[in-house]
């Protein structure tokens, strides 16, 4: 085994709670080292290329209300597009319905939602494609297993994660501290709902709709319909994002044939047109977003019985859910670690 490596404050997970607090942490002067499973940073905050058209799979636009948020939103290098989506469609239930709400903004970026994530990820020292597998306390912190073998330990730790995740992870704390045991318990309170996406493009020939969102009020299967290039500079070829109900995500996550099922359904909503793309994708986001029933107060910052503290955040610990949510998160946890002491 070779040599662990030490890192001041270590972050799991590079979603934008993830993100927020390490960034927090680096302008305070504290070095931070981010691992992250996927090949990029972000979470839900994607964008992938379809035949090179760039489209969002997982949070469609972002949407706000907190003053320092919307400055943070104000620096991504990019192109924004305020107000997005403004044609709406249908009066089924949005994902986030307060976005919709009098005082809250929407945003767009023509590059994609994944604008945001790298631009809070500029500057800090991020591993991709380094999975955690476990935990185990050492005197004065925490040594974190990875899947390659390769042992990391730090005198703190950020867990920046789905609940489930969370609880995992600290599952393999043994025996697991009453505090840590606490923290698992208040965390099985807490559930994520899955979401099937589909990423649909289309001949040049296949008709635009005039509306940028769709909420479909006559289907139980089908959440949000996303014109994705109607975001686009220039627009490219008609691209849509399909977004499944959880209930529905949640029953079909391991069944095959999902992808022709919301297919299917898009055609019978939008025309046969629609149960036709030239290209397509699907993506399981097994945690897309928090149950908003299980919404906790703020992050956790627990102190170790042997030394250092266990910092857990995302879009559960602060109110209203989302992106906006989970960058509040982050930076609440980095001034708890900040300023309530600890090891330096």
């Amino acid at each position: 085994m070779s040599a662990s490596k030490e890192a001041p404050i270590l972050v799991v997970g590079a979603g934008v709670s993830g993100l927020s607090c390490a960034r927090a942490l680096a302008a305070a002067g504290r070095a931070v080292l981010v691992l992250e499973r996927a090949r990029g940073v972000g979470g839900r905050c994607a964008t992938r290329r379809l035949e090179e058209q760039a489209v969002d799979h997982g949070v469609a636009f972002l949407h706000g209300r907190d003053p320092a948020f919307l400055a943070e939103l104000e620096k991504v290098p990019g192109t924004p597009i305020p107000g997005w989506p403004a044609a709406v469609s249908g009066v089924g239930q949005p994902c986030q319905p307060e976005a919709f709400t009098p005082g809250e903004q929407r945003l767009a970026f023509a590059e994609g939602v994944v604008a945001f994530p790298r631009h809070l990820a500029t500057g800090l020292d991020v591993r991709l494609e380094v999975a955690v597998s476990g935990l185990e306390p050492i005197p004065g912190g925490l040594l974190l297993r990875t899947e390659a073998g390769e042992p990391i330990h730090a005198s703190e730790v950020v867990l920046a994660l789905a609940a489930e995740q969370v609880s995992r992870l600290l599952s393999t704390l043994a025996p697991a501290p009453p505090e840590v045991a606490s923290a698992v318990a208040l965390l099985g309170f807490s559930r994520s709902q899955a979401c099937l996406a589909l990423l649909a493009l289309y001949p040049d020939e296949a008709p635009r709709p005039a509306w940028q969102v769709c909420y479909p009020e006559r289907s139980r299967l089908l959440q949000l319909i996303s014109h994705d290039s109607s975001k686009r500079t220039p627009p490219g070829r008609l691209a849509l994002l399909l977004q499944a109900r959880p209930a529905w995500s949640r029953t079909h996550l391991d069944d095959p044939g999902w992808p022709a099922a919301m297919l299917a359904e898009a055609a019978r909503l939008l025309g046969p047109w629609a149960g036709s793309p030239t290209a397509s994708h699907p993506h399981r986001w097994s945690f897309a977003r928090s149950d908003r029933a299980a919404e906790l107060s703020g992050p956790m910052l627990i102190s170790l019985p042997d030394g250092g503290r266990l910092g857990i955040c995302g879009d559960r610990f602060a109110p209203g859910g989302g992106v906006e949510a989970a960058w509040r998160s982050g930076r609440t946890l980095a001034e708890r670690l900040l300023n309530e002491g600890g090891p330096r």
